[in-house]
This record gives structure tokens, C-alpha cells and sequence, in this order.
């Protein structure tokens, strides 16, 4: 049996996650590779979340070489389907959600009753008028309300969740389809696994984008049942072990463990939807660090911000920023740290800089030539003095 330390596991997880060490080789597919999901979510504040994830590990991508690395360039090199959440996914991983897809068209429904036909119509004007926008089949909506969708929106996506179609690129946001025959290399949807070896392809995955975890972590990275993890656990090749501090067993990726997880950190603002933080339980037990999104949260009952991004510098997650433009000024709304990183005057100055230089870089990132923090629970001329130093 293998022990670490708590900090051995957490930067074993910052280094599988793409956050310590060598940063940049490969680009923004290797991020995709590395991490196995980049989530999606609707929210624009900086940035969408998938553009917010290689930023975190690469700097200041392009928005370019992301659209390219997740929709490709004419040819599909990614697809988007159901995993932690909504996701993009490496389109090798294609056969590995068989299992889900199977479990969809044995319910025969996710979201809404498919209405008789419309799938019918739906695939016949895909192949004869394809590839199309859930708008060019006949609307995405029936109404105003955002669940009330349109039988075409209704039959396209059901189609996506048992694999039919594919999302093939995307423009202003929406979704373009096309029949999977035509999108997914044939070689690749030919491969039926069963769900045993679907669950032991995506739990060997998520142990390699986690470096160590929990059952549970395990679990959550594509959402499946623990009992499936332990039921295919050990075939995945992943290694038991101790890590100090933790109340439950774990498994590492034995890779992982091969050299320690050395390098420099980086210092950035992470997406809400970050897979390093999207699992609450796993974040406060690695990082002790509390993350909640509080998008949908009511306003007046918000902490710490609307779009709260955590703050990773040094390797741990030292505070949170709610981050918004005013023309070409990026603008920290509010700003906090966690108690621990402003206990000493020391720590205090070295938090500062750490939001300072976080925030010039992600300015610059998205065009921006100024920072206002206007809240800060620390003292706003320590981190005015910051963000003079650490001015571009």
C-alpha cells in the first residue's frame, strides 16, 4: 500500500490536472486529452468556461485554437455529450459512453416525452439539408420559458443523448447537428463495448485526470454510481492507496506516481466549472477550500459574487474573486481571501500580489488595459500597491 501526505496528493492533482509543472505542449488538444472533460455552461463573464480552462493552464489562448480544438476545423475532433455535466469530450472517448447512450433508449426519454415522428423528420432533414441549428429545423423554443422547448429542439436532443447526431460546431452559441454516420469516424462508431468496459475505459480516465482520489471522486468525474467504480475498480489498473488526512480509501494512477509532482505553479483565475473544482466535496477535502457558484443563487442572499472564480496561486486556492468589465477596465467586484492567506502580514502581501498579477493577466487576456478592485476583505492599499507593482 502506497501513503502520501495530504500535499502529496493535492499536488499530484494539480499536476495530473494541468497546474504544476511544464505548461503549453500541445496546446489546447492536450488540455482536452489530459483532462478527458472541459464542461460547458451558457455563462459569459470573461470568457465562456471552456475558454476559461485552457487559459487556467496555457495562458492567453486565442479563441480561435479553442473552437478548433473542440469542433475542429471542417472534421470533428471532439463531441459534446452528457459526462460531469455537459461537455466537451476527446471524440476517441466516442465508444465509451455506449453505456450511457444505451441507458437512454431503454428509458426512452431524458429531459421531455419525444412527441411521435418528430424524430422521423428531424433525421430526414438533417440528411437531406444537414448539417443544421435546432432554429433551422423549426425552433428551439415554444415559448419564452426556457424548458419549454420546441418539438424539433425536443427530437434533436434526444437524438444527441442515443447518439444519432453529434454537435459539430457551434455558432453564437448554438448548437450545429449533423447525423452521427457522417460526423464520427466510422471506425469509432462501429465500437459497441459493453458498460463494463464503457465504466472501466472512464474510470481509468478520471483516476489519470485526477492523479489520486476517492471512489467517489472517481464517480463524479463522468457522473456514474459508486457501486460501478468499485464494481470495475480493479481492472482499471489504478493503484490503492493511504493518503494521510483522508477518512476513505483512494487509488492513484500509478503513472502518477512514478516521479514527484514538482514544477512551478501557476497563478490564475480558475472557471466555477473547472474540473479541479467543480466536485464541491473533493475541493474542500484536497484544498480545504469551500466552492459554491452562486449564479442561481438569489442576489441578495450571494457571498461572495455572482461568477466566483477561485483564486490558485502557490498551489492552493488562497481566495475568490466575482469578476465584470467596465469598457476596456476589468473590474473585481468583490475580492476575498481565505483566512489563512492574509493571516500574516507576509502572507497578506504575497495574497496581494498573487490577485494582483491574476487579474493583470486575465485582463490583458480579454482586452482589457485597466483593473478597479472595488471590495476586497483585506486592505484595499496593500492590494492597491499590488496592483501598481504587478501593472503590465
Amino acid at each position: 500500500m502506497v501513503e502520501l501526505s495530504a500535499d502529496e496528493a493535492r499536488r499530484l492533482q494539480l499536476r495530473a490536472q494541468g497546474l504544476l509543472g511544464a505548461r503549453g505542449k500541445g496546446g489546447v488538444p492536450a488540455v482536452l486529452r489530459r483532462l478527458g472533460a472541459v464542461q460547458l455552461d451558457t455563462i459569459s463573464v470573461l470568457a465562456r468556461s471552456h475558454e476559461l480552462v485552457p487559459y487556467a493552464r496555457l495562458g492567453a489562448v486565442g479563441r480561435g485554437p479553442v473552437e478548433t480544438a473542440f469542433w475542429g476545423n471542417g472534421t470533428p475532433t471532439a463531441f459534446e455529450y452528457w459526462a460531469h455535466a455537459a461537455s466537451v469530450l476527446p471524440l476517441d472517448d466516442w465508444p465509451l459512453f455506449a453505456f450511457r447512450r444505451r441507458a437512454y433508449a431503454r428509458r426512452g426519454w431524458r429531459w421531455h416525452k419525444v412527441p411521435a415522428g418528430v424524430t422521423d423528420v428531424v433525421r430526414e432533414r438533417l440528411r437531406t439539408d444537414g448539417p443544421l441549428t435546432t432554429r433551422e429545423l423549426g425552433g428551439a423554443k415554444a415559448s419564452a420559458e426556457w424548458w419549454d422547448w420546441s418539438d424539433q429542439k425536443i427530437g434533436i436532443e434526444w437524438l444527441l443523448d442515443v447518439g444519432e447526431v453529434v454537435c459539430v460546431r457551434r455558432v453564437g452559441w448554438r448548437r450545429v447537428y449533423d447525423l452521427a454516420e457522417r460526423a464520427v469516424p466510422a471506425d469509432l462508431l462501429a465500437q459497441d463495448p459493453d458498460d463494463d468496459a464503457c465504466l472501466t475505459g472512464l474510470v481509468a480516465r478520471a483516476g489519470r485526470a485526477l492523479g489520486v482520489a476517492t471512489r467517489a471522486d472517481l464517480a463524479d468525474y463522468y457522473r456514474i454510481r459508486q457501486d460501478e467504480v468499485a464494481r470495475v475498480i480493479d481492472a482499471t489498473g489504478l493503484v490503492p492507496v493511504e493518503v494521510a488526512g483522508w477518512d476513505r480509501p483512494a487509488w492513484a494512477d500509478p503513472a502518477a506516481l512514478d516521479a514527484p509532482a514538482r514544477g512551478r505553479h501557476v497563478t490564475t483565475l480558475l472557471s466555477p466549472f473547472d474540473s479541479l473544482v467543480w466536485d464541491r466535496a473533493r475541493t474542500s477535502r484536497v484544498f480545504g477550500f469551500d466552492h459554491r457558484l452562486e449564479a442561481y443563487v438569489p442576489k441578495a442572499k450571494r457571498v461572495h459574487g455572482y461568477f466566483t472564480m477561485p483564486l490558485l496561486a502557490g498551489g492552493r486556492l488562497i481566495g475568490r474573486v466575482d469578476p465584470a468589465r467596465d469598457g476596456s477596465t476589468l473590474v473585481a467586484r468583490q475580492a476575498s481571501f481565505e483566512p489563512w492567506a492574509v493571516r500574516t502580514a507576509a502572507r497578506a502581501e504575497a495574497s496581494a500580489a498573487a490577485l494582483a498579477a491574476a487579474l493583470w493577466r486575465a485582463a490583458a487576456w480579454v482586452g482589457c488595459d485597466d483593473v478597479r478592485v472595488e471590495r476586497v476583505d483585506a486592505d484595499p492599499a496593500l492590494i492597491a500597491a499590488a496592483l501598481a507593482v504587478e501593472r503590465p
